[in-house]
């Protein structure tokens, strides 16, 4: 090798040697990585989607065996993108009262309000099986919260249920033909878990089933919610449709309420936590291994699994700590990967809700 060859191959090694000690600095609008620290980030950040020719990047990736950040080189190649749509509530007016129901597609596209009455409250919305519908409920009188069905393609609205209550959180059965929520009255003063028809017939309520935020198992078969049944802290449960094998599934300190199952039925996703300090957390469909999966310092709650099960929706604060109009839906993989923030609002956006 010539003298020259030498130097330029001396000072080459150099140079890597000494950007190795240095982190890519990260994007100014960038908190997507400054939310896996233990303080919550204060800068904002929009999605970012690579294209499949990106090329490899030096960046810094967090450590969870060491509690420290570390230098990686990945290939930001999406080979699986999130699909499908999600529908939430979205306070635009920052007033309880007036609480809308919108919808956005996975990869953070297509923002769109769906319900129209700014007079009223809408809340706990999901999307049909096939996607074509969303359900809700929404404010009709002192007492009185109605369950309505969307068309998403005509805008088409059916009301389904005629003074039950406080009626909230439908959710359709895998197969279509039922609808799973619940109901409250002022005689009663409980929450019951109540079935009907999908046209809004024959509601009546699941025997042995009080509590609230009702979702299906993926088979149709067993029904997850979340109850105070045995006058301690708030646990989930798990119900067949016809009030039999209940059974007490979580043992978490604080969970609130919302939950959702993986399609292959192997793991289920809740929240719990003090207030402004609460996480989502994963677990086996039994309740057991269960382990917080978003990353610390977002308040985050209220999770909802894609449809292919890779990932999972939810409500945080990362960009907006402590504002009570600050959360904002996110997106994570289903291994604590690749959060994204989807909604930018100076309004709370949450209760998502995945569907294809």
């Amino acid at each position: 090798m010539n003298k020259k060859k030498l130097l330029a191959c001396v000072g080459l090694i150099l140079t890597l040697a000494c950007n190795l000690g240095v982190a890519t600095p990260l994007p100014e609008d960038s908190g997507l990585l400054a939310t896996l620290s233990a303080s919550t980030p204060q800068t904002n950040f929009t999605p970012s989607y690579f294209p499949a020719t990106a090329i490899p990047t030096l960046t810094s990736e967090f450590n969870f065996a060491t509690g420290a950040p570390t230098l990686a080189i990945s290939t930001p190649i999406l080979t699986d993108p999130p699909t499908g749509k999600i529908v939430f509530t979205c306070q635009i007016f920052k007033v309880q009262a007036s609480n809308q129901i919108c919808m956005i597609n996975a990869d953070g596209t297509g923002f769109r309000r769906l319900t129209t009455d700014d007079g009223r409250q809408h809340y706990y919305a999901s999307l049909a099986p096939d996607g074509k519908r969303a359900l809700y409920a929404a404010f009709r009188e002192e007492n009185i919260f109605e369950i309505y069905e969307m068309n998403l393609e005509t805008g088409a609205v059916k009301q389904l249920t005629n003074k039950l209550g406080v009626a909230n959180a439908p959710e359709v059965s895998p197969n279509g033909k039922t609808i799973v929520f619940m109901r409250w009255t002022v005689h009663s003063n409980r929450n019951l878990i109540f079935l009907m028809d999908r046209d809004g017939g024959n509601p009546g309520n699941i025997p042995h089933a009080e509590g609230w935020d009702p979702t299906w198992s993926p088979d149709g078969k067993y029904i997850l919610f979340a109850s105070n049944l045995d006058g301690g802290a708030t646990q989930l449960y798990t119900i067949r449709a016809d009030g039999k094998e209940l059974h007490k599934i979580s043992n978490l300190p604080a969970i609130r309420g919302r939950s959702d199952w993986s399609p292959d039925g192997q793991f289920i996703v809740t929240y719990s936590g003090e207030a402004w300090k609460r996480e989502v957390y994963i677990m086996n469909a039994d309740g057991t291994n269960a382990r917080v999966l978003t990353p610390a310092g977002g308040n985050a709650q209220g999770p909802s699994i894609s449809p292919d099960g890779k990932w999972v929706a939810f409500t945080a604060y990362y960009d907006h700590p402590n504002d009570d109009h600050g959360c904002e839906i996110y997106i994570i993989r289903t291994d604590g990967t690749d959060l994204r923030r989807l909604t930018k609002n100076d309004y709370c956006d949450y209760q998502p809700r995945w569907g294809p």
